[in-house]
């Protein structure tokens, strides 16, 4: 199974990390019922749909930052890519909408973030996002990042909170929040898309592999030593070769598809968004032509 029977239950599904996030969806279910119940009796309460959608995107978020989908990341890029594509471009909308508007009314209803607000611009959220994205990308700072835990589990994080900011501007969860027209969101859709295009072209068209986590068995040693426990050095003795020991692909191919599954992600992903963003928009507009006295009007 891709190398994955070669690892421990506590290897595989992080049970740490995974209580942590039972820990949040309980938490989710006890504010949007009693706590909401007592505090929030006039509010309406979450509906099906925004509760499937915020267990559907915890899930999302634990298979890719600690189920197998995460140590199959460090043996294959592609997999990292899949994790990456579920951490910043699935999960987070369906976690921002899941919650639902009183929720977060109420967790930045206090003053002290009026300071923060200019942090919300849609063009900086833009630019966060996609340039943090592309950064980490870059063979040096993927290397490195994946090599010093620290460094890897903040970076992770900025990543997390950046991609909320971004897709906030998209899927708005209060709606006096909103800040873009539809049109202005369809707009920002493809800026997304065509900001996230360089990195993703960077990995595909690349001649050679660009990094060590996946080719470097020393490198390789030192990062899998933050997702196994023992000496990472055993490593190396136990899986001759390192990274290429749990090849299925050639390295360079391995990492040519990462980048291909990675934009087709984001193209699906920003494809559905523009439809749906499109069809209610359209809808809109036409209800309003609709509207009596809409044609007096316009002579």
């Amino acid at each position: 199974m891709l190398g994955l029977e070669y690892f421990s239950f506590e290897e595989l599904w992080s049970p740490m990390f995974f209580f942590f996030m039972t820990a949040v969806v309980i938490g989710y279910f006890y504010i949007i019922g009693p706590w909401r119940l007592k505090h929030e009796p006039g509010e309406a309460p979450a509906t099906t749909k925004q509760k499937v959608m915020f267990v559907t995107g915890i899930l999302f978020y634990y298979l890719a930052n600690g189920g197998p989908l995460d140590l199959l990341g460090h043996l294959l890029f592609t997999a990292h890519m899949v994790s990456m594509s579920l951490s910043y471009l699935i999960a987070p909308p369906l976690i921002l909408l899941g919650v639902p508007a009183f929720v977060w009314r109420r967790l930045f209803a206090a003053p002290f973030w009026r300071k923060f607000s200019g942090l919300m611009h849609p063009i900086l959220t833009l630019l966060l996002f996609n340039i943090l994205f592309s950064i980490y990308h870059v063979p040096l700072v993927h290397d490195y990042v994946m090599t010093h835990f620290m460094v890897h589990r903040l970076y992770y994080v900025v990543l997390l909170i950046t991609s909320m900011m971004m897709w906030a501007q998209i899927a708005c969860p209060v709606p006096e929040w909103s800040r873009l027209t539809d049109v202005k969101k369809m707009a920002y859709v493809f800026a997304n898309g065509a900001l996230l295009t360089p990195a993703c072209a960077l990995i595909i068209f690349s001649g050679n592999t660009l990094y060590g986590t996946y080719n470097d068995p020393n490198v390789w040693a030192t990062a899998m030593g933050y997702c196994v426990s023992g000496d990472p050095g055993d490593l190396l003795t136990r899986f001759n070769g390192g990274p290429l020991f749990f090849q299925i692909l050639d390295p360079l191919e391995d990492q040519q598809l990462g980048g291909i599954v990675m934009k087709l992600v984001q193209e699906v992903m920003y494809g559905a968004i523009l439809a749906y963003i499109f069809s209610h928009w359209f809808k809109r507009e036409h209800t309003e032509d609709d509207l009596p006295g809409a044609t007096d009007g316009a002579h």
